[in-house]
């Protein structure tokens, strides 16, 4: 699946949702549909700085295309990062760099962040694009 169409995918689920309560419980709901994160990479590398609650973001490289997991031990937390995760996982470095993060804007999922949350967002966008860099200069790209 394209990364555009996982994104339209996501804008659509949203979009069923009356009120941000719902959207909220669809992010919970997200969140623990995420595969349990392997104790092992529960690291001091793998923590996202710049959230306010602790989260794991690990990625390892197969063939050409990057396999995110992740973790927090926030719920709201744990569905943002099952979002991003959603999107940019199984996807190319050189992907993952040229997609620009509309869909967050358009699911409404920034402005219905408190500060400290949003803030979080944008660390964890930066933690996965800075995989998808190291990984494509890996891969000599």
């Amino acid at each position: 699946m394209t990364i555009e169409t996982t994104k339209e995918e996501l804008i659509d689920e949203f979009s069923m949702f009356e009120d941000w309560m719902e959207r909220y419980e669809y992010m919970i709901e997200l969140g623990k549909s995420l595969p349990v994160m392997h104790p092992n990479f529960k690291t001091k590398d793998n923590i996202i700085k710049g959230c306010q609650s602790k989260v794991w973001l690990h990625a390892v490289l197969n063939g050409n295309k990057i396999i995110f997991s992740a973790d927090s031990e926030a719920i709201i937390t744990k569905g943002i990062v099952a979002i991003l995760i959603r999107v940019f996982s199984n996807q190319s470095p050189e992907v993952i760099l040229k997609t620009n993060t509309d869909f967050i804007d358009e699911i409404g999922l920034k402005e219905h962040l408190s500060p400290t949350r949003a803030n979080g967002l944008v660390s964890m966008v930066k933690k996965i694009k800075m995989y998808a860099i190291a990984y494509q200069t890996q891969i000599g790209l």
